[in-house]
């Protein structure tokens, strides 16, 4: 199997167990501070491992490209939403409803790239939609009285805006990519929200965590380097078209957890129930991504 293959599923599990992670980590530490140090360990990373291997690199922090901070302002945005998303939410709802994003970001290309859309994709959007309907409408009438389906629709209000600012991340970085390398322009995307964030992050907050609750504070802020850093390998050695597939798969590795973990009932996270319809919804929103997203070889 080509390596590049490996990279692309490497990065599917990691973004399948994030919305996990971060349900988990929004009951110790407040959804802003979490942001905060995700991005503030996978810049500090890098830049160590650069001052170390190439220092040539770093000079992208002294002059750092306009597009670049603004694809950082929005992923930081990003952030920001699905966290707050997955705090009112769940999970699961959080894993399809951010897949609103690359869904847009194919449909954007047309009038910002001169792309053209074919039968397929426009098909893929359809679907999209009639999947995320069912969905939405299904786990809503499954929410139960004790629960704030209030709070619940807002999440879901919340999740949309920051996958929408997730497209406005991809664009400002597709306009700048070709000209810097991917990894070195990671440097400025993670920083300029980390430098952002912290007048508003509560440093408190780390002050009586276990070593557990340190250990996936630090899973969560390699997440996001070794995602990245990965799908950028994965695009490096494989077709485009197989890594979107693969990566846009990412909810179903949610879902299975979620399922294993709400059959087992285990303490450090609430359960979800999943129904037929449910399910159905949620695969014909993945499947009509996967349609959107990817384009012919040509």
């Amino acid at each position: 199997m080509n390596k590049g293959i490996y990279y692309a599923i490497f990065t599917a599990f990691l973004w399948g167990f994030l919305a996990i992670g971060l349900k988990v980590a929004v009951n110790i530490v407040p959804p802003i501070t979490v942001t905060w140090f995700r991005f503030a360990l996978a810049f500090a990373t890098m830049v160590l491992f650069y001052a170390f291997k190439q220092k040539e690199k770093l000079s992208i922090i002294k002059r750092p490209p306009l597009f670049a901070i603004l694809a950082g302002v929005f992923l930081g945005c990003n952030y920001v939403g699905f966290i707050s998303g997955v705090q009112m939410t769940t999970p699961t709802i959080a894993q399809v409803f951010a897949q609103v994003g690359p869904a847009v970001l194919a449909f954007s290309s047309i009038f910002l790239f001169k792309e053209k859309m074919s039968l397929r994709q426009i098909t893929g959007l359809i679907v999209v939609i009639i999947g995320m309907l069912v969905f939405y409408k299904d786990k809503m009438s499954m929410i139960s009285l004790n629960e704030d389906i209030q709070l619940f629709k807002i999440g879901v209000l919340v999740l949309i805006f920051g996958a929408l600012t997730w497209v406005l991340y991809a664009i400002f970085q597709k306009k700048v990519v070709n000209d810097f390398d991917p990894l070195q322009l990671n440097l400025i995307i993670f920083g300029v929200p980390a430098l952002l964030l912290t007048p508003v992050a509560e440093f408190n907050a780390f002050a009586n965590l276990t070593i557990s609750q340190w250990l996936l504070m630090a899973y969560l802020g390699l997440n996001t380097l070794l995602a990245y850093g990965s799908l950028a390998l994965a695009f490096k050695y494989t077709e485009a078209n197989k890594v979107s597939v693969i990566v846009t798969l990412n909810p179903l590795i949610t879902f299975g957890a979620m399922i294993f973990l709400s059959y087992y009932h285990v303490s450090w996270i609430s359960p979800e129930t999943f129904s037929f319809l449910t399910i159905i919804g949620a695969v014909m929103a993945l499947m009509g991504v996967v349609l959107a997203v990817v384009k012919s070889k040509k």
